[in-house]
């Protein structure tokens, strides 16, 4: 149940979101679900090296991508212009706060990661949204991550033996990234018929597996984050799901991909 009804929460919340909400809303609820995973973002790489008011500084420093894109409207440029001038601004950072810390260069190298993580991925997130049908391409790409999850969990405990990336993260299998494919690709068609206006169902199909491999790609590599930080989950807000940055992993890597697909290949 610690799963379950927070999982049906959000999924609510994201279709009210999607379906329901203005464009305005949703930028700010991004900025505010990107706010949220930057903090849990830098206490995984600072731990509790950063003051009150230097955690701050980088949750507001970190997302300046998407903030730039909500004043841009236009991913590309916004994502760009913000990851420059965010940057500079983590330089700075580190040359005010450079005697605090006997490992600066490491902490500003997981510092600027964290700006292409989560500032430049979740920017293309609100992108995708600013697009012609931008609510139904986001569902579809909920429920392709949604349903890989829950493929690769429910096919990986039954039949997974052989470890996908063991070092990287043990309980993932190869009958799991099966079980991802294999629920995630008619995720995709299901959704795109309900929610799409006359989907183009060859592009939706070649576009779910290539987001369904993202997808994997992106939940692996926050593990990477957490096993070089030492962390099991980036938070505990959400219950048994962990931290937001632990709900949103998979959408951070396929949100982007789709709208490249969407706009520079369809």
């Amino acid at each position: 149940m610690k799963r379950v009804v927070p999982g049906i929460l959000l999924a609510l919340c994201w279709f009210f979101l999607l379906f329901k909400g203005s464009i305005t809303l949703f930028a700010a609820v991004i900025a505010v679900v990107a706010i949220w995973a930057t903090d849990e973002y830098v206490r995984m790489a600072g731990g509790q090296r950063f003051s009150t008011l230097q955690r701050i500084l980088l949750d507001i420093i970190l997302p300046l991508p998407l903030f730039a894109t909500m004043m841009t409207g236009d991913a590309g440029t916004g994502a760009l212009y913000g990851l420059l001038f965010a940057f500079g601004l983590l330089a700075i950072f580190t040359f005010a706060t450079y005697a605090d810390f006997s490992d600066s260069y490491d902490l500003f190298c997981r510092l600027a990661f964290g700006t292409m993580y989560l500032g430049v991925l979740s920017a293309f997130i609100l992108g995708l949204r600013l697009l012609p049908e931008g609510g139904g391409w986001l569902l579809v790409v909920t429920a392709i991550t949604a349903g890989s999850d829950t493929g690769a969990y429910y096919i990986g405990r039954a039949y997974g033996k052989s470890k996908l990336c063991p070092v990287i993260s043990p309980n993932k299998t190869w009958a799991g990234a099966v079980g991802g494919f294999a629920f995630g690709v008619p995720a995709a068609v299901l959704f795109a018929g309900m929610f799409l206006v006359d989907p183009p169902w060859l592009f939706i199909t070649i576009a779910a597996i290539l987001l369904t491999g993202a997808g994997i790609a992106g939940d692996l590599t926050e593990s990477i984050i957490k096993r070089g930080t030492g962390v099991k989950d980036s938070g505990h807000c959400l219950g048994g799901h962990g931290g937001i940055l632990d709900r949103i992993d998979s959408l951070l890597f396929c949100g982007p991909l789709l709208y490249f697909l969407l706009v520079v290949v369809r």
